[in-house]
């Protein structure tokens, strides 16, 4: 039953990451041919000033940070599902489990705080 629901969380955060790249890659870097997330139109939608501009608002940060949670579970469950098809004893798929989860919380951790990061460094500009 607990793989089950770790499969369907896993299918899940596929389909987040589905969506939300395919966002990014339209907001980011085609800003300039659809207007979306372009607030400087005379500067390429990946100009500095645009990207600065996205960080600054709440909503950039807050879809990043579900895309790096979603990007995170999905890479390191789909890397624990390859480890344990190899055979592990359970002593070492207890050890498996417990590094990759250190691992991705640690991840988590250092990306939200580059997220949040550079958001507090642009929303006080205007």
């Amino acid at each position: 039953m607990r793989e089950t629901k770790l499969w369907t969380w896993f299918m899940l955060a596929g389909l987040v990451i589905l969506v939300l790249l395919g966002l990014h890659m339209l907001v980011a870097h085609m800003g300039g041919l659809t207007g979306i997330g372009v607030t400087h139109r005379n500067a390429d939608s990946v100009a500095e000033v645009n990207s600065q501009a996205r960080d600054a608002g709440l909503l950039y940060p807050i879809v990043y940070l579900i895309l790096l949670a979603a990007a995170l579970f999905h890479g390191l469950y789909g890397l624990r599902v390859i480890l344990f098809e190899l055979g592990l004893k359970m002593g070492a798929q207890k050890a498996v489990n417990a590094l990759l989860l250190l691992l991705g919380l640690g991840l988590f951790g250092f990306g939200s705080w580059g997220i949040f990061a550079a958001h507090a460094l642009y929303a006080g500009r205007g």
